[in-house]
């Protein structure tokens, strides 16, 4: 016997007082009807309605049942219809998971302009260098720069990632200006630790065409990509940046980008969500306004020629002004 469905056909009886419009409402028999409350009284053991051949009346036993399970039938009907509504509407909570960097230079611009747009849907951001296991975490949508995660996801590439060497203009005044690999030395470095394993990334040069690596002397390390950015606005040295932390800065003059055929793009920044058959409205419309906001993520990267005049107009603000005559 289906319990649940007996149960709301013995509610429906009550109200409509009556087998036959319970049937005409249910689109079934009132045979079948009547079959149901008879299973769910033998089930019971007690007799819910008096039958006679005109009519049928509820027991005492009858009244005092409805009156339990009627809230509870109620609670299990909102809950399914609550459920239902989750997957076309716009309300509910997204739950997102990004580095701290990611998030707080990428993400957080793009959530603002979603929320104006539906404010009944609520963000929550997991800050954490770590991957993130979507479904052990109830993720609903992963970010990650670097290379592209588990192929086992769906994964949308949004854009690829610049890294820049570059100084501050107080920097290059100071300690010249390097224009080739060759030149770097004797200056002063930052450097970026890997929040995972700890260690000193490497830095990436290109030569006739292939990637090789360095290590430079760091004078000044973290593995927090903002605090490495502000520390080469402060001068602590030349760093190699990522576009995501470099590119508003490069913009305002506080950095200025060096020997721009080093620049290299072998990293991406990925959005990633379990494959599932029904994902929410609320979760399909951010995947689908991220893609749309992100474009040529011109917050995050710079043009060729953008980076050739900002390189000129910062080679003019180190260039150290000679002193009146």
């Amino acid at each position: 016997m289906d319990r649940l469905r007996a149960i709301e056909t013995f509610l429906k009886a009550i109200d409509l007082g009556s087998f036959n419009r319970t049937a005409s409402a249910q689109g079934t028999t009132p045979q079948a009807v009547s079959k149901a409350v008879r299973q769910l009284e033998r089930e019971l053991g007690v007799q819910l309605f008096r039958r006679s051949t005109r009519k049928s009346s509820l027991t005492e036993e009858g009244r005092r049942f409805a009156d339990k399970v009627r809230p509870g039938i109620e609670t299990v009907n909102s809950a399914w219809q609550h459920a239902r509504q989750a997957v076309t509407e716009e309300h509910g909570t997204i739950r997102l998971t990004a580095s701290p960097s990611l998030g707080r230079l990428f993400l957080l611009p793009l959530i603002g302009m979603f929320r104006r747009m539906y404010p009944g849907v609520m963000v929550e951001l997991l800050s954490d260098d770590r991957y993130t296991d979507l479904i052990g975490s109830d993720i609903d949508i992963g970010f990650r720069s670097g290379f592209s995660p588990d192929a086992q996801l769906v994964v949308r590439e949004l854009f690829r990632i610049q890294l820049i060497i570059c100084a501050s203009p107080a920097y290059l005044a100071e300690h010249g200006v390097p224009s080739q690999r060759a030149q770097l030395e004797g200056h002063m470095f930052t450097g970026s630790r890997h929040p995972n394993t700890g260690r000193i990334s490497p830095w990436e040069f290109l030569h006739e065409g292939e990637l090789r690596f360095g290590d430079l002397p760091a004078g000044f390390t973290s593995n927090d990509p903002e605090a490495e950015t502000q520390a080469v606005i402060a001068g602590l040295g030349v760093g190699q940046i990522d576009s995501i932390s470099a590119a508003r800065h490069l913009r305002s003059g506080a950095l200025v980008p060096l020997m721009l055929d080093q620049l290299n793009e072998r990293y991406g920044v990925y959005m990633y969500y379990a494959q599932r058959t029904e994902i929410p409205s609320r979760v399909r419309k951010f995947i689908d306004f991220v893609m749309a906001q992100t474009g040529d993520a011109a917050a995050c990267r710079l043009t060729e020629e953008e980076l050739k005049t900002l390189h000129r107009r910062g080679l003019r603000a180190a260039t150290p002004s000679k002193p009146a005559r």
